[in-house]
């Protein structure tokens, strides 16, 4: 079976075919502080477990219609393969689905999904689900050898330094930073508060050191009251910088899921079809641009900083109406 043809534009995005990649079920953990949050005393293969179950039960399917099973991981211990395993068995999922792990750092979600939709384009699969999670460790050393050459050696170069190139290099003040970031942390946490995350996290039940449980069903990280004005007064993390502590991600513990299934298939099972699966291309920031030139007809080309934002609605081609 050949790939979707996204280049026909918007029309050719929205037709339905009965080979379309659908998305059935897509869910996550909370999200919340690595190792001092709500899930610091829950073990990986409780996160993989919780949605897992969380998207079997949302989806309505059968387990034993799931033929593969893809686990994007980040600095997994052993790749993760056991783990993945025994967690996708103990949700009720049967050894005759495959289970793999991928590592692509950061996309190594997306990778995942890419692969199963690859999968069920060419006919390999029907149905299979991708999970996202990162338990974390990083080697104690490298080697000489290696850390000679400049070029492997600068793949240890923080983020925090990669941000301060761009930002040097396309002329983004520590102004204009200070109030995007603001806008974020206000946006965030008036979504949190709003309850607008809550259909999409599946509740984990904690148990601690001394056998009492709790159950973390929201995000923790969110921060309220930040300004650009007081983020603005804070020190940057590298000398003669504009990089903040409060601009980046935290290091977070949890874990996601989707289930994608052939659209003839899901309406066949009666599972819901939540949107499409359009097109992949695997590469750095650069393939953005390539993946996003494929969903426009040369005709329809846009402004350029308008072309990812519209290209990322339309990679989604979500298909049902979602209020939020």
């Amino acid at each position: 079976m050949a790939a979707p043809n996204t280049r026909g534009g918007k029309s050719s995005i929205l037709r339905q075919t009965p080979d379309d990649v659908v998305v059935v079920s897509a869910l996550r953990t909370p999200i919340t502080k690595a190792k001092k949050g709500g899930l610091k005393d829950v073990v990986p293969d409780d996160l993989l477990l919780t949605v897992f179950k969380g998207v079997i039960k949302q989806s309505g399917i059968d387990p034993k219609y799931i033929e593969d099973v893809a686990v994007g991981t980040v600095l997994c211990p052993g790749g993760g393969a056991n783990i993945a395993r025994m967690a996708a068995l103990a949700a009720g999922i049967p050894h005759t689905a495959a289970v793999n792990t991928v590592n692509r750092q950061c996309s190594s979600g997306l990778t995942s999904i890419n692969q199963i939709a690859l999968e069920i384009q060419t006919g390999e699969i029907d149905i299979g689900m991708t999970i996202h999670y990162g338990p974390g460790v990083f080697p104690e050393r490298f080697s000489d050898e290696v850390m000679s050459n400049q070029e492997a050696a600068d793949c240890l170069v923080p983020m925090g330094i990669t941000s301060e190139n761009v930002a040097t290099e396309y002329k983004v003040s520590r102004a204009k930073q200070d109030e995007f970031a603001a806008s974020s942390y206000q946006k965030a946490f008036k979504a949190q508060k709003e309850g607008k995350f809550r259909d999409e996290i599946v509740p984990v039940v904690v148990k601690d050191e001394n056998g009492n449980e709790k159950t973390v069903d929201k995000d923790d990280g969110f921060r309220d009251g930040v300004t650009a004005e007081s983020l603005g007064q804070a020190q940057a993390c590298f000398q003669e910088g504009c990089m903040l502590r409060g601009y980046g991600l935290q290091v977070s513990d949890g874990a996601a899921a989707v289930l994608l299934a052939r659209r003839s298939v899901a309406k066949k099972l009666g599972l819901p079809i939540l949107g499409r699966f359009v097109t992949r291309l695997s590469g750095k920031a650069y393939a953005v641009d390539n993946a996003c030139g494929d969903c426009f007809l040369p005709d329809e080309r846009e402004p350029k900083e308008e072309v990812t934002y519209n290209c990322i609605l339309k990679v989604l081609s979500i298909e049902a109406p979602n209020p939020r």
